[in-house]
């Protein structure tokens, strides 16, 4: 039976990878000739720094797709401008009836699909998104009542009671590899330098952070040797604990249908180990995706209303707690530490981040939104749906997130999940001679211990902005405006 299509294009996005991939597998089940486009969007590019991991990553990771995609006999043509403009020109330059994609839910993404799919529809071009970057996207995972879930061990039960094998099962892109179409002559198959983006190289490779395929498979298998440890390991910083993935996961050079399947292959073996914990973690994701698809209002507005009424700190004062707080100069070496490595590294550890979340919001008494914004400028794998609802989490104003009146302690965290001071003394190194007992809060050393190690506070390192104690009484008080003014 013939295809009913002649001609299609596979639009890449947030998906650099030519296996387990729905719209590529969907176009070439579908079309007798597929040609496979990536933009280099200048709508998203032009407002980035010029040093920008996050552009070398995909720059890396565009090169091995081209790579992936010619073993299977096709080509990347790869474009540089708005995509609304490129994919529709393309389109036209091929010849083709449909372009497909993935879903991408973020709400500039959303638009930005929505003005191509109306120019492509005006040139006689259908437009074919499908689910891909989640397990259960959307609308897939319900209350009884129809509604979407706002909690998460709810939802995650629901999510686990839905899980079959066919919703991690992997398309099966080789098997119709050979509707692959040869670029025709005169489109351009030439692949952009970094620097003809106008980008400049960064420290990703002396990080040697892996990019592309290759390097995600090598992450998941390193990972998959001391999964059954993730769940004792996965909270102490100075530990090999966490899978590193969410890099690969946030542009798509893993499917996460194959790391939700090597999770639940390993429980099947041993149901109460780390894999558990890890497929939890991946529940979250599609948890906080679903979020924003249904509540897009969190981008920039608390998912509670109510928390809108919170009077944050502001002026002159306030901006120099936030320049010490983004420069790790706040005298809390944990929290300092973890600014360093967001800073030099374009990563932090997911319970810094909840640290130093927690730190800003309730011991600074900052907007969580200034946090969110710094994070989606330095982090390598910022994706907004994440990015949002762990900081919302932490600020207390987001769903199912943890009370207003939990706040963290910088020095009882600091003594728990980095107790002799390692991950301290790897971006600290100033305070690397103190004793273990004393690193965690440097201000309550005797001057005979600081001068033993060297160590002048206000010179060497500085004594803490805020005193902790205090700050959490006016925490208190900030967030009770919540609960008096209804």
């Amino acid at each position: 039976m013939p295809s009913p299509l002649k001609r299609a294009l596979v639009w890449f996005r947030r998906d650099l990878r030519a296996h387990d991939h729905a719209a590529l597998y969907h176009a070439l089940r579908e079309a007798e000739q597929v040609w496979c486009l990536f933009v280099f969007d200048t709508a998203i590019l032009d407002p980035l720094p010029r040093a920008d991991r996050r552009v070398e990553f995909i720059h890396d990771s565009v090169v091995a797709l081209d790579e992936s995609l010619g073993a299977l006999g096709g080509r990347l043509l790869v474009r540089q401008g708005p995509a609304l403009a490129e994919v529709v020109r393309l389109a036209g330059e091929l010849g083709v009836q449909a372009v497909y994609a993935n879903h991408d839910d973020e709400p500039d993404a959303l638009r930005r699909d929505a003005a191509v799919k109306a120019a492509l529809v005006k040139a006689g071009v259908a437009l074919h998104t499908g689910k891909d970057h989640v397990v259960f996207e959307r609308s897939e995972v319900l209350t009884q009542s129809g509604s979407p879930y706002t909690v998460f061990t709810p939802y995650k039960n629901a999510w686990l009671k839905r899980l079959e094998p066919f919703f991690v099962k992997s398309y099966p892109v080789e098997r119709h590899a050979a509707r692959l179409a040869a670029p025709p002559r005169g489109v351009s198959t030439a692949l952009p330098s970094l620097e003809t983006l106008g980008f400049a190289h960064t420290n990703l490779h002396d990080l040697a952070i892996p990019t592309g395929t290759a390097g995600g498979r090598a992450l998941l298998a390193d990972f998959l040797t001391r999964i059954d440890d993730y769940g004792e390991a996965r909270d102490f910083p100075a530990v090999k604990g966490p899978s590193y993935l969410s890099v690969h996961l946030r542009f798509g050079t893993v499917s996460i249908r194959e790391l939700a399947a090597a999770a639940c292959a390993r429980i099947e073996q041993q149901p109460a180990g780390g894999a558990a914990i890890w497929l939890s973690e991946l529940i979250w994701r599609d948890f906080y995706h679903q979020i924003l698809h249904h509540h897009p209002r969190v981008v920039g507005a608390s998912f509670k209303p109510e928390y809108e009424r919170i009077r944050w700190a502001d002026g002159p004062e306030a901006d120099a707690l936030f320049a010490a707080w983004c420069e790790g100069r706040t005298g809390y070496p944990l929290v300092d530490a973890a600014m360093a490595q967001i800073n030099r590294t374009g990563y932090m550890h997911n319970r810094l981040r909840m640290i130093v979340a927690s730190f800003l919001s309730k011991d600074l008494g900052l907007d969580w939104r200034r946090g969110e914004a710094y994070f989606a400028l330095k982090l390598n794998d910022f994706d907004l749906a994440a990015n949002n609802g762990g900081w919302q989490w932490a600020a207390s104003t987001g769903c199912d997130a943890q009370p207003y009146f939990r706040i963290f302690n910088p020095i009882t965290q600091s003594k728990r999940f980095d107790p002799r001071g390692q991950f301290i003394r790897r971006y600290l190194p100033q305070l690397a001679a103190l004793p273990d007992a004393l690193i965690h809060a440097p201000w309550l050393a005797r001057p005979a211990d600081l001068q033993a190690a060297g160590i002048s506070l206000g010179r060497d390192y500085p004594l803490p902005v805020v005193d902790h104690e205090k700050a959490r009484a006016q925490t208190l008080g900030r967030y009770g405006i919540v609960k008096t003014e209804r």
